[in-house]
């Protein structure tokens, strides 16, 4: 599948869901991809882009920032607050805030480095013991512990289980940003960004169906 396709199904999505267009921000997830393939793509023009590790963003983006303009990055993987502050330099975005330890470090780093990137706060909705994320049951009040830390919060994300329908993950996380009045969604991947965009997407997760399959060997 190529870039086109994909922007193409999220335009047909938005306007069956009865979206307004571009409502939807494509981040073309480019972890372990070599970087010939991440270039073809900034070669197409797109410019949002998902790392989950942030020493491979590290290793990546910056060379890639002095080529071309307006890129802008999300770390979307879990993140150790031993590299929180690499990560605020050089994301725009972080999708992973999921534990009270991470979110006092990120509010103590914002006030030393002057900002802050924009941030999620993950809810593991499967309550999956070897996923990261803050409980659903624990969402409300961890929200407005970020909130009383002057953390910028845009918004929620998940990672549903693989084996349960993610429609009814997509449906829950969508109540947890509406009752905190929250209008960032990042949900929905490869498989079902679709059914995502149906349920609220504001920020959708594509990565192997851009780049190829990954090459993890």
């Amino acid at each position: 599948m190529s870039l086109a396709e994909i922007k193409s199904r999220i335009s047909d999505a938005e306007a069956k869901a009865g979206r307004a267009p571009g409502s939807v921000e494509l981040i073309a997830v480019s972890k372990i991809q070599p970087n010939e393939r991440v270039e073809a793509v900034l070669n197409e023009g797109h410019r949002v882009f998902g790392e989950n590790r942030v020493q491979e963003a590290a290793g990546k983006w910056p060379d890639f920032r002095t080529q071309f303009d307006r890129i802008q990055l999300h770390i979307i993987g879990p993140l150790q607050t031993n590299k929180a502050r690499q990560a605020m330099e050089l994301a725009d975005c972080i999708h992973s805030v999921d534990r009270p330890k991470l979110a006092t470090t990120l509010a103590r780093l914002a006030q030393e480095l002057g900002s802050c990137p924009d941030l999620f706060i993950q809810v593991n909705t499967g309550a999956e013991d070897q996923k990261a994320g803050i409980l659903p049951q624990d969402a409300d009040a961890f929200i407005a512990e970020c909130r009383g830390l002057d953390l910028p919060i845009k918004g929620v994300m998940c990672i549903p289980p693989v084996e349960e329908e993610a429609a009814l993950h997509f449906a829950l996380l969508a109540k947890i940003a509406k009752r905190n009045d929250l209008t960032g969604l990042s949900m929905g991947m490869s498989s079902d960004f679709e059914k995502a965009i149906a349920f609220g997407a504001t920020h959708v997760r594509v990565g192997s169906a851009i780049f190829g399959a990954r090459d993890y060997s």
